[in-house]
């Protein structure tokens, strides 16, 4: 019990109350934000990098040049003349070969075995560093508070676009087949674009401290949110119909643009050899490159739609997202002619390869300003 206190006593001297505690929302999280995502825009270089050399792979017919799906011994390339016979040997015995590549010689085959065997080595790279980065900060405790599930996908996701990987290469092995089904070139493409993605928007949610994101996402802008979100789902279809017109060889039919030949709707385009009319959406080069087209300029006039949106926006910081969204789409679309119009040289077809990879996340990117807008002061400065 304490004494009374002198009237005299000094102010300073008395004991003070403790500063009253911020909520839980203020209360700081575990785990390390930075170190995460700087783990995920490695895997996010890597995926880049990933899809490139499968553009390039598909570009030089070399997806087939393997005909076994061995994960960890595969690992290893062929290591003797007995080894590289022996890999060739296999590869003389599929369709590609006997009806395209007849008479290739060794050193041919070498050529196009190692873009494949790169192109497989460098999905197991990615998958090791997935699990060491996973391992190293799950066993440290250094995983944010409600990430483990979302990290722990990405891995889910990896491994089965390797089957699906697998699945793909296996349709172009037997029968009359001398490239890989397109279809199952889509869906292996739509889902490393899906990896892509989810990468991309988790090293933004990681960029700024969650009660920074919770207080931002109430002013956020739901309408433009929207319509990013309409964009990035028309966006993906279009990826996929340019993996159709990859997986065809399409974009090397009808080299004019804005005709297709002489004429807008190419002639034939329900037609394949011993096949049934709804199979041309995927088999006939001249229709899918038509809906390929189609889709194109549709992206393109909802883009310009949404961007006039986003570009009201008063955070600065978001109608600049929506500016760099409508630049890429230009050049996106500029890209795609000239390709088209040049018959999808393997220069001009990486480089629009990549650009979808440029413009699906700046697609993102709005979308996530719109959700989250960045604080500003009152004059946008």
């Amino acid at each position: 019990m304490t004494g009374k206190r002198s009237i005299f006593e000094e102010v300073g001297d008395a004991p003070r109350a403790e500063a009253p505690k911020g909520g839980m929302i203020d209360a700081p999280r575990r785990g390390a934000r930075g170190a995460v995502r700087a783990w995920l825009l490695a895997l996010f270089v890597l995926v880049t990098l990933m899809i490139a050399v499968g553009g390039l792979t598909r570009l030089t017919d070399s997806g087939l040049s393997i005909t076994e799906w061995r994960p960890v011994t595969g690992a290893l390339p062929p290591m003797s003349a007995a080894a590289w016979e022996a890999e060739f040997e296999k590869y003389r015995a599929i369709p590609e070969y006997q009806l395209q590549n007849r008479g290739m010689s060794l050193a041919e085959f070498k050529v196009i075995y190692w873009w494949e065997w790169g192109h497989r080595q460098l999905g197991r790279v990615i998958g090791l560093v997935w699990a060491a980065g996973f391992v190293a900060f799950w066993a440290t405790g250094r995983i944010p508070a409600g990430w483990t599930g979302r990290l722990v996908l990405l891995g889910a996701l990896g491994g089965l676009q390797g089957a699906i990987g697998w699945w793909m290469v296996a349709s172009g092995l037997t029968g009359q087949m001398v490239d890989v089904a397109s279809y199952r070139l889509a869906t292996h493409l739509g889902l490393a674009f899906v990896i892509l993605g989810l990468i991309a928007w988790y090293a933004m949610q990681l960029s700024r401290p969650e009660a920074q994101l919770l207080q931002a996402r109430r002013s956020g802008e739901r309408k433009l949110f929207g319509l990013a979100t309409g964009m990035m789902h028309f966006a993906f279809l279009q990826i996929l119909l340019g993996a159709l017109v990859a997986g065809i060889d399409a974009g090397r039919s009808f080299p004019t643009w804005p005709l297709m030949g002489e004429t807008f709707f190419p002639a034939d385009a329900f037609y394949v050899p011993g096949g049934e009319p709804w199979q041309a959406f995927f088999e006939n080069p001249g229709l899918v490159q038509f809906m390929h087209r189609m889709a194109g300029y549709l992206l393109f006039v909802f883009g310009l739609v949404v961007w006039l949106k986003g570009r009201r926006s008063a955070n600065r910081a978001t109608a600049g997202a929506f500016d760099a969204m409508a630049a890429m789409l230009v050049v996106q679309m500029g890209l795609g002619i000239v390709t088209v119009i040049h018959a999808a040289p393997l220069a001009l077809g990486l480089a629009h390869q990549l650009g979808a990879v440029a413009l699906w996340v700046l697609i993102l990117r709005a979308r996530h300003h719109a959700a989250y807008p960045l604080a500003q002061s009152i004059r946008g400065t």
